[in-house]
């Protein structure tokens, strides 16, 4: 009868540990290595940086002033913009002194002051006040189209106003307060021949350029003299009234 034997553990040498050691070291490099590739995790410390750098935000009321202050400026700009410049009494006066020697033809017509009254929307008006034609103004008295052209080239039209009939200028300035008996250097003045003080009886107009301080004033008028634009100089006792522009300064 056979017997059993009982099989042993073979025996550890040194041999059997160095080479098991060697192993073991073996498998574990590539995962060091792998992890030392591995870009760090980022860090807390730069992005504090970041946000203590970052400007603190605004009250929002402090937002909502500038915004509104911002806005009011622009508004202010575009208003500016939008508003022409008050004309002055200088710069009427130098127009109307630069038409001195402008005449009318033999027919009493033939001035850019009538041609230009016959085109525009008053002519309209007037003639639906008056009666006639727009055409009509192409021959007639032209003192009144004078002062009103002078005040629409220097845009001083809503200041100067604007008529063909002496009577209807003057009382635009009566009914708007801007008339008196004071000769001022730009106003309208108008005329009575006959030395009335009537406005019904205003039978011409022009400009006043100066008080000469004896009983007399220099003015600039159209349709005057021989049918020219002419300086004259002219009696106060002639003088009905006189409208006052708004002009700038005054």
């Amino acid at each position: 009868m056979a017997k059993h034997r009982r099989s042993r553990a073979p025996k550890m040498t040194y041999a059997h540990a160095a080479l098991g050691a060697a192993v073991l070291a073996g498998s574990l490099v590539p995962t060091q290595a792998a992890q030392a590739d591995t870009a760090p995790a980022p860090q807390n410390k730069p992005r504090v940086a970041a946000m203590a750098d970052a400007p603190a935000p605004q009250d929002k009321s402090q937002v909502a002033a500038m915004a509104a202050r911002t806005d009011g400026k622009q508004a202010a700009v575009k208003q500016q913009q939008r508003v022409p410049a008050m004309p002055t009494a200088s710069a009427v006066l130098a127009e109307a002194k630069k038409q001195i020697g402008v005449k009318e033809n033999s027919s009493g017509g033939g001035t850019k002051f009538q041609q230009w009254y016959v085109n525009s929307q008053r002519a309209k008006e007037t003639v639906a006040r008056d009666g006639g034609s727009p055409r009509a103004y192409a021959n007639a008295a032209w003192c009144a189209m004078f002062v009103s052209w002078v005040g629409e080239m220097t845009g001083a039209r809503p200041q100067v106003g604007w008529d063909a009939y002496t009577v209807a200028h003057a009382k635009w300035f009566k009914n708007n307060e801007r008339w008196g008996t004071t000769p001022k250097p730009g106003a309208v003045v108008f005329f009575s021949w006959s030395g009335s003080k009537s406005i019904s009886s205003i039978n011409h107009v022009g400009f006043v350029e100066k008080d000469n301080g004896n009983g007399t004033i220099t003015t600039i008028e159209g349709n005057t003299g021989n049918g020219a634009v002419e300086q004259r100089v002219r009696p106060k006792s002639q003088v009905v009234g006189y409208g006052y522009p708004q002009y700038s300064g005054v």
